[in-house]
């Protein structure tokens, strides 16, 4: 083994370059290098996203910013030798879990909206007929796929049929807090058990709606940098 390794270094240093006819040829294998990329920064926030490239942390270069998506931010410099872009920092928006088409029990979406929904009338409205609705109560006649009808208290000791309303305009946390939480449309529905479910019905709208936001944000935090023309941003 060691007289192998040791032929194999003699060997290295005996390279040479062979010419026959239109050919070029050598003695040994090269391996091509790679430039080197750091490891990208990861945070939560576009406060922490501003701060670090406010700081010229790794020194002054021009990024370009992206806006990937509603959640997803990053900043990368000009390509290297090796055609690689150096994915300088990361931002990703960390948001409460809310799954869109799944019927909850009533407790269960009571707190999801509570806690992940900005306040409105709408809101509000789910809120209180998802909170007063009989057990046994959701019909399943006179429903035309729009709207249904519920038994739900509506005093101390009584109770009444109401229309479930539909669609509903709701603002889930669905982007980064620092920006305004986008607005859009939603299906409310409800099963027996009682069970409620939300779906949405924009299209996704709402989704460029946000990064319009995200972008609007950077672009004022960062509006020196752009005038200098270090930063450059896109969504």
């Amino acid at each position: 083994m060691i007289k192998e390794a040791l032929q194999y270094l003699i060997g290295l240093g005996n390279t040479r370059i062979e010419v026959i006819g239109e050919e070029v040829f050598s003695t040994q294998q090269l391996h091509r290098v790679q430039e080197e990329t750091p490891a990208t920064i990861n945070v939560r926030s576009l406060s922490g996203f501003v701060d670090y490239l406010k700081s010229r942390f790794d020194g002054e270069q021009k990024l370009l910013v992206q806006v990937v998506g509603p959640t997803e931010v990053v900043a990368f410099s000009s390509f290297n030798r090796d055609y690689n872009r150096n994915y300088m920092i990361k931002a990703s928006a960390l948001l409460p879990e809310f799954q869109y088409g799944r019927f909850y029990d009533t407790e269960e979406l009571i707190i999801k909206l509570q806690s992940g929904f900005v306040p409105n009338d709408d809101r509000a409205n789910v809120l209180k007929i998802v909170g007063n609705v009989k057990e046994e109560a959701v019909k399943t006649y006179g429903d035309d796929g729009i709207s249904q009808t519920v038994t739900a208290k509506s005093g101390v000791a009584t109770v009444e049929e109401i229309a479930v309303p539909n669609p509903v305009l709701l603002t889930p946390f669905r982007t980064f807090v620092e920006v305004e939480q986008p607005v859009s449309e939603f299906i409310f529905r409800m099963q027996n058990g009682p069970r409620a479910a939300l779906f949405e019905a924009d299209g996704g709208a709402w989704k460029l709606a946000a990064m319009q936001s995200i972008k609007e944000y950077l672009n004022k935090a960062l509006q020196k940098d752009i005038e200098a023309g270090s930063i450059v941003i896109i969504a």
